[in-house]
């Protein structure tokens, strides 16, 4: 297999030359004043009709999957029609673009293909990778300003997909546009195929990828170190972002590119930077309910994969803003993986079998007494938070959540696991069983709900909210690499990104159509770390104040 040629880069220059299904556009982006119906055999179609005729088309289609199939192919064929659309209903479109229905494309990416939607590229190419990308970066018109990569082992909550992963690098570029302002003709959505475990995957007629188990960790990170290589050299200037790989693959490549290379893992830091801002809020809220004080919150996981090790490593940067230790803000967690809860006395820990990336969270002070259950842990802990990354549908039991409305005042309870179908605990279910007390994050969108005569809203604990501005702000700073201090920079910045009306509602995040305004204000604060941290090159940008950068952040983002 090799590298296909289509791109969002292709698709974009295809209309702004006038191949595409629209009128041509001048040069300020307008359509030409009159169009003489005598001197075109074609009938006269304006960019508002086509809008208006996508939307009404979308509102036919029976599924979600469908509507997904259907934008899928308009992205392709004319994507200043596709990010009008999303830009006029962004809240509306979102799930359809993304979560939760990016997960069911994934898992029928073969079932659904309709032509090349990034680079492929397979570890059979591996010795050839310069190669490739350096033919590929000859042929566009525009070098990638971001790059989003997945091998497909671990995709949301659904497993090993495969090539379909890709359906995941489409999507993120189209949030990057959607809500960051990145340019579509710099976005390249990338998947390594590198085989999968998956039987049925690869016994499926229509699979389009290598039909072979996946390579092991070893061979996996031969491939890693070419393509990082290579794409650093054909792409100098982009933001490289990693997207689910699988737990141990995905902390490995972090460590070992995270300062060679202008790369970041959005699983493990993304997902650390938007739930850390989440929290904040949500602490806040809980301290004035009960009045404890913020350092003595008390935080249980449930999930030790690498984005539950990841969100606790970046939540940590609340207590140590509290005034604590690194070691005393560690002693805030609790991290259960499906043998309970991780401790220096379980069996499999001191057999040395425990995965790397959990033995930072490791418990010693339970006196040799395992917790096997989430329940035992809440009991044992008493804690103030409970967090799900377990990928286990109805994992928050009804006892569980009932047990926390009894310990706090306002219990906050995060299930973050994407999609819908694989969400520890429903919004519905969480405000009944707490009687309406808990402060609520959920990974996929729920509705609101109305419950004593006042709406409801549930927060998103989505990447959305940071990603883009984490890699915008990355590319207008011109920064060398993404820091951990960046990032951290980001959970801030969407920390105040809630305006007064959100505050007086009791949210947690600011509403998803504030998205363009959230975005700019993240990556202003993405610029202004990396200016302190000294990894910035874009002098233009030194001295100013807040205000004044995302006034710049606003003026660079792209519209449709």
């Amino acid at each position: 297999m090799t590298a296909a040629t289509t791109t969002f880069a292709k698709s974009i220059s295809s209309l702004l030359n006038g191949s595409g299904p629209t009128p041509p556009l001048t040069p300020n982006g307008e359509e030409p004043k009159s169009i003489s119906r005598s001197s075109s055999p074609h009938p006269l179609v304006s960019s508002q009709q086509n809008l208006l005729r996508l939307k009404a088309h979308l509102q036919n289609l029976p599924t979600d999957l469908l509507k997904h199939v259907h934008l899928s192919k308009i992205r392709r064929d004319d994507p200043n029609l596709y990010f009008s659309a999303i830009r006029d209903d962004l809240t509306g479109l979102a799930p359809i673009v993304y979560t939760p229905t990016v997960g069911e494309a994934c898992q029928k990416y073969s079932h659904i293909y309709q032509g090349p939607e990034g680079l492929y590229l397979s570890i059979d190419d591996k010795d050839r990778i310069p190669e490739i990308l350096s033919e590929y970066a000859s042929k566009l018109s525009t070098t990638p300003q971001i790059l989003v990569v997945t091998d497909g082992s671990r995709i949301l909550g659904l497993g090993d997909l495969g090539i379909g992963g890709m359906g995941i690098s489409v999507g993120k570029l189209n949030l990057y546009v959607a809500g960051g302002g990145v340019n579509p003709h710099g976005c390249l959505p990338v998947v390594l195929d590198m085989g999968t475990n998956t039987e049925s995957i690869r016994d499926d007629p229509l699979y389009i990828g290598l039909r072979r188990p996946r390579v092991g960790l070893e061979e996996a990170t031969e491939f890693m170190d070419c393509f990082m290589a290579a794409a650093s050299n054909a792409f100098p200037n982009a933001v490289i972002q990693h997207e689910d790989f699988y737990s141990e693959a995905a902390f490995a490549f972090l460590e070992k590119y995270k300062n060679k290379y202008r790369m970041f893992n959005d699983d493990i830091e993304g997902t650390g930077s938007v739930i850390l801002g989440g929290f904040m809020a949500a602490a806040k809220q809980a301290s004035a309910a009960s009045g404890k004080a913020l350092k003595d919150h008390k935080v249980v996981f449930l999930g030790g994969g690498s984005a539950a090790v990841g969100v606790a490593k970046e939540m940590m940067n609340f207590f140590r803003m509290q005034g604590l230790s690194e070691d005393e803000a560690k002693e805030r967690f609790w991290l259960i993986d499906t043998k309970g809860l991780i401790t220096s006395t379980r069996p499999d820990v001191v057999a040395g079998k425990l995965a790397s990336h959990k033995k930072y969270f490791i418990r010693n002070d339970t006196e040799g007494k395992e917790y096997p259950s989430l329940a035992s842990v809440v009991e044992f802990v008493q804690p103030t938070a409970l967090v799900g990354l377990s990928t286990t549908f109805g994992a928050f039991g009804e006892d569980v959540v009932r047990r926390m409305a009894d310990l706090n005042q306002a219990p906050i309870i995060f299930p973050l696991s994407n999609p819908t179908s694989k969400c520890e605990l429903s919004f519905s279910d969480a405000l009944e069983w707490t009687d309406g007390k808990v402060l609520f994050a959920s990974g996929s969108p729920y509705a609101p709900i109305t419950r004593d005569g006042k709406l409801r809203e549930p927060g998103q604990g989505n990447n959305f909210l940071v990603f883009p501005g984490i890699g915008f702000g990355t590319l207008q700073a011109g920064a060398k690499e993404v820091s951990s201090a960046m990032i951290t920079a980001s959970a801030i910045s969407l920390s105040e990104a809630l305006n007064e009306e959100e505050k007086a509602a009791g949210l947690l995040y600011p509403r998803l159509e504030r998205i363009r305004e959230v975005s700019a204000k993240v990556a202003a604060g993405v610029v202004k770390k990396a200016q302190e941290e000294g990894v910035d090159t874009n002098e233009k940008l030194r001295g100013l104040d807040e205000a004044a950068l995302i006034k710049e952040m606003n003026a660079a983002q792209w519209w449709p």
